[in-house]
Parts: structure tokens; C-alpha cells; sequence
């Protein structure tokens, strides 16, 4: 992957900070700032998906889609993780 050059201006602190953690970590400054930028935008970009995949969810409800009571669904993922053998919850209202 090609890579380029950028800058950013950082309080003095967060250098601070960035320094002691690559010291300690045995890493290059650069690698501890390029490691937490490609977490954050990864947690962004799920937590982008997350919120679509929920409204998609909401407008499939709204235009009646299946509606499960939360009890029911609780009883059956526990019933699952335990191993038991269980029918999927009917929904109670489509």
C-alpha cells in the first residue's frame, strides 16, 4: 500500500505521551500514532454501521416487520449458549 506523508500538530502533552508509551513499547513514535489512528477510524467506521444497520432495523419495524417480546429472546440465547436444543421465539407481532 502506498503511503504518504502528512503532518498534525499535537498538544505537547499527547507528544509527551506518545513518546513514553513508544519508549516503553519499544516502538517508533510514528508506529504508536499510525496504531491508534487505524483503531479509532475502525471503531468509527463499525460504529457508522452499527447506527445504519439499526435504522434499517427501525424502518423494517415500522413497515411491519417482525416484533419479538425481549423475554423471549433472552430465554431462547441463554437456552442456545447452554446447549439446549430450542425453537427460535415467535414473533408477537408482524
Amino acid at each position: 500500500m502506498p503511503v504518504v506523508s502528512t503532518s498534525i500538530k499535537l498538544p505537547e502533552e499527547l507528544k509527551a505521551r506518545i513518546q513514553r508509551l513508544a519508549e516503553l513499547s519499544h516502538r517508533s513514535p510514528h508506529s504508536v500514532m499510525v496504531e491508534a489512528l487505524e483503531r479509532e477510524i475502525s471503531r468509527e467506521e463499525r460504529m457508522h454501521e452499527f447506527v445504519l444497520e439499526a435504522m434499517r432495523a427501525d424502518n423494517d419495524i415500522e413497515e411491519g416487520g417482525h416484533v419479538y417480546r425481549a423475554d423471549d429472546v433472552h430465554t431462547w440465547l441463554k437456552r442456545l449458549a447452554q446447549g439446549v436444543a430450542t425453537d427460535r421465539p415467535r414473533p408477537c407481532r408482524k
